[in-house]
């Protein structure tokens, strides 16, 4: 499917701000499930300072505000032509090694929920299974609704609450794959929805390592494995580490 995408993110401020520094994960790579034709990361109100690659071989920009800035914009805009592979993306091309991504975090620190959740799908077998398994027993536990989490709010909080957003639901996949020793990873991205212009939000969603098929991802808030609707754009142990854009500021 050939997507053309456009992501603006505007920023208004009540004072002006004597510093502020953006880090921004906006530009997705090819791989096996996208292939990216032209992408560009435009700044007003801001000038970027360097571009890398993080430990998770994201593409990473540093911006730093306008001296006493009021509102800055950020436009990232493209086009991808993107793959339905059941939700193999397969080997990774980064040098990081699968027991980091067996880490838990603030965010994903499990607790008996998340405990009993792991332990019912334990006894699946093969792990492809069990992953499954896993993806609809949160997606049957959580009901996906807006305004009662923020992005401090950790997996464990979330399935006791019995809702969330995609960031809670991915949270909670890490989770419990890292407690099934299944190294487990968040998805930054975005989805395409049906009949949907204008989206209000990006999306995300789970990959865990499968051995003989590599990285494969699970989206627990729609209950299936991504397909040609969805674009990877950044991956990490939790929503800090892919956010699209995060940052710092003064005053």
């Amino acid at each position: 499917m050939l997507l053309k995408i456009s992501h603006t993110s505007t920023y208004h401020y009540d004072m002006p701000v004597p510093y502020a520094l953006q880090r921004l994960k906006l530009t997705p790579q090819s791989c096996s499930t996208q292939q990216v034709h032209d992408w560009t990361v435009t700044c007003v109100g801001a000038h970027r300072e360097v571009v890398y690659n993080d430990g998770y071989n994201n593409i990473t920009e540093l911006i730093r505000h306008e001296r006493n800035a009021v509102q800055i914009s950020i436009t990232a805009h493209g086009t991808i032509t993107t793959h339905d592979t059941n939700g193999v993306v397969g080997t990774d091309r980064t040098n990081t090694p699968l027991w980091v991504y067996g880490r838990q975090t603030d965010l994903t620190q499990p607790g008996d929920n998340i405990r009993k959740l792991a332990d019912s799908v334990k006894s699946f077998s093969p792990r492809l299974e069990l992953l499954h398994g896993l993806m609809s027993g949160i997606n049957d536990q959580m009901v996906y609704e807006n305004g009662q989490t923020n992005v401090e709010t950790t997996g464990e909080a979330a399935l006791t609450a019995g809702h969330g957003v995609c960031q809670d639901l991915t949270h909670v996949f890490v989770a419990a794959a890292r407690l099934l020793d299944i190294p487990a990873r968040y998805v930054s991205g975005y989805l395409m929805m049906p009949d949907v212009q204008d989206q209000a939000a990006s999306h995300a969603w789970a990959e865990a390592h499968v051995n003989g098929l590599g990285w494969v991802g699970f989206d627990p808030a729609n209950k299936i494995c991504p397909d040609d609707k969805y674009v990877r754009l950044a991956v990490g142990l939790d929503y800090r580490d892919a956010a699209p854009i995060s940052g710092i500021r003064h005053g």
